[in-house]
């Protein structure tokens, strides 16, 4: 009977629900479908709100209540579809909605932040009642909603509401996950695992953005700071405060560049004040109940996708964390070597004393802290790196840092494998060996093939000068021309540079290919022989350019700019296509490092 208006409501044709509903009055609260569905939960599942706004006018407001047979309402409807206009007719005529649970004990907020819709989370959580998010209520709508809501990056209704309910640090949510595990699992909310090009940086840096905590019961605005008490000594720093974080909000609406760097430090900023919150509540807790409440888990996850903010913090608070081990005795330095997280294990040298105490540990399997860095690293960390050579070359910087922390006896420790670190280290990467020679031999082939057509042309181009030879002397007609002096020196300039490249490229095709090659020698011939390769492809354009300048100026005055033009593309080309590779080479063998190494000791304990 009703089928002619669920069609009509599900297609969006307002004219013919509305004469439907006239000739069948009781089709309005009727249920129309196989699941129960009413006409309103039809058009909110549908999205169609001319629709919706018509049956919300002739329904009652306790109509709006109406359930189907997944016992879900057409708010419930609304949070999944994500339309907020929608919810927000609804919730106009009847606020009690936003109490009403789905079959799972939901509240709409929650089905909205499960969905990932973040507008109808923020307008959600702005009307709904914040009692039915308190752990009082024995259900766990108010972890749900901080742990979705810390993994849609809503921090600061995370925040908003950690500060009205504290003890939601304690709690788990129907997956058995806690607040301080969602955040040990984003590393993209923490500046550590955010990787900006140097200029983002360089705005990310200067950009001020409002404190997150000064935000308290702001209702999820988290840019609304309250006003605190005033402080004379600190009052003209708080003004100049607030006004560079006016100048960057303004700067932001008409440069997106900053817009976007201002986001992700505002989002970093409340990611960290959550993390502090959560901190803050869990060192109220004896150790003994840190495993019941997945404190051990979230810190190890922490260390696996290399939240250094995270372990810093919770050191702060707790500072027992970092003898805290894993189920397989492994202690948080030892994860972190196994993980290859250069950034948590730097923390090891602003421990002072406490150094080297962490690096003389073993796990359950007798592994010492060599025995991880001689593992391969998990291919996340490898991809990070591009080419089997330079990865071979991390990994054997990660174990030579290792090594040179450790005692001398950890050197020859075996293993319940009876394996040595040396040993398990060439058993762990031998194909990786295999990969970084395949890689370093074609790539030496390919330019070695390049170096030797350059070198055969400038050879042959210097005895075959432009304008030839005085017949009678064997003097080149151009010999005291400045043009000809530019020619002559940028071909012997490319032939060097190619000869010298190409014997670097063999040195590297006839070389060993032992695992310490990768470290220093493999990559320093490798650096030279691109850089003379490059430098002979510029000057070989050179020496072409001023030829064809030479014969025919006198014709065409105007084609030095059209040659060097033309003249340029190629060397475009090749630095595009090849330079961050070089420049990637250098950095990573004559840089400054992955590790943090400070010059003065300092315990990142301390505030």
């Amino acid at each position: 009977m009703y089928l002619p208006l669920y069609k009509a409501v599900d297609k969006g044709d307002l004219e013919a629900t509305m004469e439907f509903l006239i000739e069948h009055p009781d089709g309005l609260t009727a249920s129309i479908s196989a699941d129960g569905d009413t006409a309103l939960h039809v058009a909110v599942l549908a999205g169609h709100r001319e629709i919706v706004v018509e049956l919300v006018d002739r329904l009652e407001p306790d109509d709006l209540k109406i359930r189907n047979r997944n016992n879900a309402t057409a708010l419930n409807y609304a949070a999944i579809g994500g339309i907020t206009r929608i919810a927000e007719d609804l919730v106009a005529k009847n606020g009690g909605l936003l109490k009403v649970a789905n079959q799972n004990g939901q509240i709409p907020v929650v089905v909205a932040s499960l969905y990932g819709h973040k507008g109808m989370v923020r307008y959600l959580y702005s009307v709904s009642p914040k009692e039915e998010l308190s752990p009082a209520t024995n259900n766990k709508n108010g972890v749900m909603l901080l742990t979705t809501c810390i993994m849609d990056e809503l921090y600061d209704i995370a925040l908003d509401l950690l500060q009205h309910y504290p003890q939601l640090a304690f709690y788990q949510d129907s997956d058995k996950d806690t607040a301080l595990d969602m955040l040990a699992q984003k590393p993209s909310a923490f500046p550590s695992g955010t990787q900006l090009a140097w200029w983002q940086q360089w705005i990310y840096n200067g950009i001020r953005v409002p404190h997150p905590l000064a935000s308290s019961h702001s209702h999820g605005d988290i840019e609304r700071p309250n006003k605190g008490p005033t402080d004379r000594r600190n009052i003209v720093k708080r003004a100049s405060d607030q006004l560079l974080v006016m100048a960057w909000k303004g700067l932001k609406i008409f440069v997106p560049a900053i817009k976007k760097m201002y986001n992700l430090k505002l989002i970093h900023g409340q990611a960290l004040a959550v993390l502090c919150c959560l901190c803050e509540q869990i060192s109220t807790l004896h150790r003994s109940e840190f495993k019941e409440i997945g404190v051990y888990k979230a810190v190890f996850n922490a260390v696996k996708h290399g939240i250094v903010e995270f372990i810093v913090e919770i050191v702060r608070h707790y500072p027992d964390v970092i003898w805290f081990e894993d189920d397989l005795n492994r202690g948080i330095f030892l994860y972190a070597t196994l993980q290859r997280q250069e950034k948590i294990f730097s923390l090891l040298y602003k421990m002072g004393a406490k150094k080297n105490s962490m690096a003389t540990p073993w796990d359950k399997y007798h592994n010492n802290i060599l025995h991880q860095a001689a593992f391969l690293a998990p291919s996340s960390q490898l991809d990070r790196v591009s080419g089997a050579a330079l990865q071979m070359q991390r990994e054997l910087q990660w174990y030579k840092e290792v090594e040179s922390i450790v005692q001398p006896k950890y050197r020859e420790m075996v293993n319940f494998n009876h394996r040595t670190p040396q040993a398990l280290f060439t058993e762990q990467h031998r194909k990786l060996v295999e990969e970084g020679e395949k890689w370093m031999k074609d790539t030496s082939e390919s330019c070695t093939v390049v170096a030797a057509l350059i070198s055969t042309i400038m050879f042959s181009a210097i005895f075959t000068v432009p304008g030839g030879y005085d017949q009678f002397s064997g003097i080149p007609i151009y010999l005291h021309g400045n043009s000809f002096m530019v020619f002559m020196v940028s071909d012997a300039m490319s032939l060097f540079a190619s000869t010298s490249s190409l014997l670097m490229f063999l040195g590297i095709l006839t070389s060993r290919y032992r695992e310490e090659d990768f470290l220093k020698s493999l990559p320093t011939k490798m650096i030279v022989g691109l850089s003379c390769l490059f430098f002979s492809i510029a000057t070989m354009m050179i020496t072409f350019g001023i030829t064809l300048f030479m014969m025919l100026r006198d014709r065409f005055p105007w084609i030095s700019f059209p040659i060097i033009l033309l003249a340029s593309l190629p060397v475009t080309l090749f630095a595009l296509l090849q330079f961050p590779l070089l420049v990637e080479i250098f950095f990573s063998t004559y840089g400054p490092g992955i590790f943090d190494r400070p010059k003065k000791w300092s315990s990142f304990e301390q505030s």
